[in-house]
């Protein structure tokens, strides 16, 4: 009788932000991603420098340096996406941002392009971290690692809020 008042569990998906191999956090050659000590979350070796929106949401933060960005999706899971290592010490060179803090954004919208080539050159590494920052939200999360993901098409996690 009292099921009727409970509240339905909520998921959020996941999607690619960039096109790239799908990898376990785990595998990211950095302890602060690695270790999780941001959060949980999945890493993608990007193929190309297009970053989109992984759902449908609102942008939190872009970082000055744009090599990172904040959203926070319509079941109010938040994402923090860093484009690959070491790359804050670029300043930004080699990054164009498309969205400012407060836009709202679609599943596959444009939010950060970047120079792929650039960025192997002169970062540690070109490897990208999807991490959940507000994890305690999160009853559960399915990652999906090993697989070649497209841009905005696949998905790539499932939390369960």
């Amino acid at each position: 009788m009292f099921k009727l008042f409970q509240k339905k569990p909520q998921e959020e998906h996941i999607y690619a932000p960039l096109k790239g191999e799908a990898v376990a956090i785990e595998a990211v050659p950095d302890p602060t991603f690695a270790e999780k000590m941001m959060g949980d979350g999945i890493a993608i070796k990007p193929v190309d420098g297009k970053l989109v929106a992984p759902f449908d949401g609102e942008v939190i933060q872009v970082f000055p340096t744009k090599h990172a960005i904040g959203l926070r999706g319509t079941s109010g899971l938040e994402l923090l996406i860093h484009i690959g290592l070491e790359t804050v010490s670029l300043n930004g060179k080699g990054f164009e941002a498309a969205v400012k803090a407060g836009d709202k954004v679609k599943k596959g919208d444009p939010l950060i392009t970047f120079n792929l080539a650039f960025i192997k050159e002169w970062a540690a590494d070109s490897i990208t971290s999807i991490v959940i920052t507000n994890g305690e939200k999160v009853k559960s999360l399915e990652k999906k690692t090993g697989v070649e993901a497209l841009a905005g098409e696949t998905e790539i996690m499932t939390a369960q809020l």
